[in-house]
């Protein structure tokens, strides 16, 4: 049995899926993955109704007693928000595989999805430091992306500046996790008038994509 964490980073709810590309695509594949994984446990993580804390004040401070062994006593604040960041990335370690589902917002993704990953990226646990540099611990892991995009960015003259699936594919090498696929759902800005065929035809193909992950 695989642990599944399907992570969504989308202001609406799951109740208002129809009103996104993304979401709704990303709901047809994890649907599909359950019917034909049966076995499997899916987690959902809404991050935009969860608790990530950002690197702020409180937690630069509380890492930073922590790497001196200082005896001083965190701050409840600082207890808190390092206890939240252990949590997550703790549950990001304890799964096999992982969706991630995002719009493009100017280039890259929501901020909030930034801070999820910066919660995931921790030395000893994540990834490693050695002579040759970091290496990544999470190898065993497999990743898929869906992201929509009202132009077209995955070729063509805007490729270049493309940069949200082109973080994530950075972050999982750093990580160590080289199975990475994505989906992009594109053009529906660009090309109003095929809008929804664009929505279909990226369901179907999350479909597929879903049976084999």
């Amino acid at each position: 049995m695989a642990t599944v964490l399907y992570i969504t980073a989308h202001p609406l709810s799951q109740t208002q899926e129809n009103e996104s590309n993304c979401l709704s695509v990303g709901r047809a594949f994890i649907t599909e993955y359950q019917a034909t994984h049966p076995n499997d446990e899916v987690i959902e993580l809404n991050l935009y109704q969860m608790d990530v804390p950002s690197i702020d004040q409180d937690v630069f401070m509380g890492w930073k007693k922590a790497r001196k062994g200082q005896k001083v006593e965190l701050t409840e604040d600082e207890r808190k928000k390092l206890a939240r960041h252990t949590e997550l990335v703790d549950q990001f370690i304890g799964a096999d595989k992982y969706v991630i589902v995002n719009p493009m917002w100017n280039k890259l993704f929501p901020p909030i999805l930034k801070q999820y990953i910066d919660t995931l990226c921790v030395a000893r646990k994540t990834f490693t430091y050695t002579e040759d540099g970091p290496i990544g611990l999470l190898g065993d892991k497999k990743l898929f992306h869906i992201q929509s995009q009202g132009g077209i960015y995955s070729s063509g003259p805007l490729a270049d500046e493309e940069m949200g699936h082109r973080y994530i594919t950075l972050v999982c090498e750093f990580l160590g996790i080289t199975d990475v696929g994505v989906l992009f759902i594109e053009g529906q800005d660009q090309y109003p008038d095929r809008a929804d065929t664009i929505r279909r035809e990226a369901i179907e193909r999350a479909k597929q994509a879903a049976k084999v992950f």
